[in-house]
């Protein structure tokens, strides 16, 4: 477990009965993964990576529950927190017509996903894990326009 950034020592807790990824042929460096359900496959990185996340849904003590969201991402700045944007049309009767709204929401990203800006992402609901967060990443869809598009 080489990836330690934070100031106390971080590692899997100690899981009983469960599926382990073995990385060498002795079996000492076990790592903890689980499938989070709901047709969505765990990553590889998850599976063979050597990060510690606690609240990663495929290798960390976070269960996904209630709604499943999608959304382009629009900042990637936080520490393992992504900021997405779901756009939605609200209908107003007076004139028949709809206008453009949208939300912005917070989601923790694992480090088992690589996002970048325009990416789309999905979201799972789990219980809350910051202030603004309670929403997990779940899978990426990679934006397939890079740079300027002709009019």
């Amino acid at each position: 477990m080489a990836e330690q950034i934070e100031k106390s020592f971080q590692k899997q807790p100690l899981f009983h009965n469960t599926k382990f990824a073995s990385k060498k042929a002795g079996g000492k460096d076990r790592r903890w993964y689980k499938d989070v359900g709901l047709g969505f496959k765990t990553p590889k990185e998850a599976i063979t990576g050597t990060y510690i996340d606690k609240k990663c849904p495929f290798t960390g003590e976070v269960s996904i529950r209630g709604r499943i969201l999608t959304g382009k991402v629009v900042s990637a700045k936080m520490t393992r927190t992504i900021i997405i944007r779901r756009e939605y049309l609200h209908y107003i009767p007076k004139y028949n017509r709809y206008e453009k709204r949208h939300k912005n929401l917070a989601a923790h990203c694992s480090p088992a996903f690589r996002v970048e800006v325009g990416d789309t992402v999905t979201v799972g609901q789990c219980r809350p894990l910051s202030k603004t967060v309670r929403f997990n990443v779940l899978r990426v869809s990679k934006s397939k326009a890079k740079g300027f598009v002709k009019f």
